[in-house]
């Protein structure tokens, strides 16, 4: 009996993806909700599990095509098995013992963090050489592993200028998408930029006093997001145009705050949602950025994560930076950078002291938010921030 592989549902916003490497080939065994391929979308990647137990006889559309919601990709016979199936009897001979072997690497050769992370390149465990102890491939193996799919969906084209290479490598479906959205920010918005800086010390003291227990208590570490988001619902709360957004000529207030948290993934930038913030602890909101952090990083993270959103966060200081302006993310109208941590000199009292200061920019929409607002706004995430108690009177 014939089975249809098709491409998973896609959601409102996503109309078309593309097809990552294929982890079988025609001939293969496969196994009812094994992954056969990865589906790149501007948003995130799918796996698309068979469908049923059986034989991949026919493969339709290639790595690399660009597919839409239930399109037919492959067809997978139920009565078969590996031997007898419709692909030629060398093909099948030479592909039992790479199968023997890939079965064995993941089984035995593989370690398990190895594995996870070959899976998620689409990498066959044998067609990596292992460093280890009897060929055993490590976590290091295969992060350095070449994914097929990024080899297959974009293929690098190498020439020359004058005696120097140039590598021209097509954009991911995610990269062009974010191309996309940040022109359109810039061309849409009047973005105006303002500036504070902040005190960290009476934070800094909260995690030093309260860490440990915090973290036995919740079962994560107590870090700086979840005061930066609760200053943020606070100053959302008393200026709620900070949490508008415009539609065509009307100006929507959301009734919620939905905050989306900039993260870096192996793909490049993603933005999950923490949706009802304004209900959320600061333990809840640093367990969800924590779930959120591993699955960018695992590349699990699912369309229902990544749409929405009334107001976001960008964390240039995990990275070092300073200062810098972060870009609007349409339909959003604000948008809270926040930067490195570091001893800076400041007056306070006539006197000089030595405080942990950190830069915050608040980029907005000058169409409908009024440099008050946003300039008040940003006074009101410094004030909570310098004096968290504010945050758990909610004053």
């Amino acid at each position: 009996m014939l089975i249809e592989v098709k491409v998973p549902q896609l959601s409102e916003s996503v109309s078309e993806a593309t097809l990552g490497a294929w982890h079988k080939k025609e001939g293969d065994a496969v196994s009812r909700d094994e992954n056969l391929i990865d589906i790149e979308t501007d948003k995130v990647v799918l796996e698309t599990p068979a469908p049923a137990d059986g034989v991949l006889v026919k493969i339709i559309r290639a790595s690399g095509d660009t597919v839409a919601s239930g399109e037919l990709i492959a067809q997978i016979d139920t009565e078969a098995t590996a031997a007898a199936s419709d692909a030629p009897a060398a093909a099948v001979q030479a592909a039992a013992p790479a199968a023997a072997a890939r079965t064995s690497s993941a089984a035995g050769v593989a370690s398990p963090a190895a594995r996870k992370i070959l899976d998620e390149k689409g990498v066959a465990a044998a067609d990596v050489a292992g460093s280890g102890r009897g060929g055993r491939v490590t976590k290091e193996d295969a992060v350095s592993a070449q994914p097929k799919a990024a080899a297959a969906a974009a293929p690098a084209v190498i020439s020359a200028v004058g005696d120097r290479a140039e590598e021209r490598v097509p954009m991911t479906r995610l990269r062009a998408r974010i191309a996309e959205r940040l022109l359109q920010s810039k061309n849409e918005n009047a973005i105006l930029t303002t500036f504070n800086e902040v005190n960290m010390a009476p934070v800094m003291g909260l995690r030093k006093q309260y860490g440990d227990k915090f973290e036995k208590a919740h079962g994560v570490r107590l870090g700086f997001m979840g005061f930066f988001v609760k200053a943020a619902v606070a100053a959302l709360k008393k200026f709620p145009i900070l949490n508008a957004s415009i539609d065509g000529n009307d100006i929507v207030y959301h009734g919620y705050i939905d905050i989306g948290i900039a993260v870096g993934s192996p793909r490049g930038l993603v933005v999950p949602i923490l949706r009802n913030v304004e209900s959320m602890s600061i333990a809840e909101i640093e367990l969800k950025i924590a779930e959120f952090g591993q699955k960018a990083k695992d590349g699990k993270l699912s369309m229902d994560d990544l749409s929405g959103g009334t107001f976001s966060i960008s964390n240039g200081g995990v990275f070092g930076s300073m200062m810098s302006t972060p870009i609007i993310n349409p339909p959003q109208s604000a948008i809270l950078g926040i930067h490195a941590t570091k001893d800076r000199a400041v007056v306070e009292n006539g006197q000089v002291v030595v405080r942990p200061i950190n830069y915050l920019a608040l980029s907005y929409d000058h169409r409908i938010i009024d440099g008050r607002e946003a300039v008040l706004g940003l006074v009101t995430m410094k004030e909570a921030l310098e004096d968290p108690a504010r945050l758990v009177l909610d004053v």
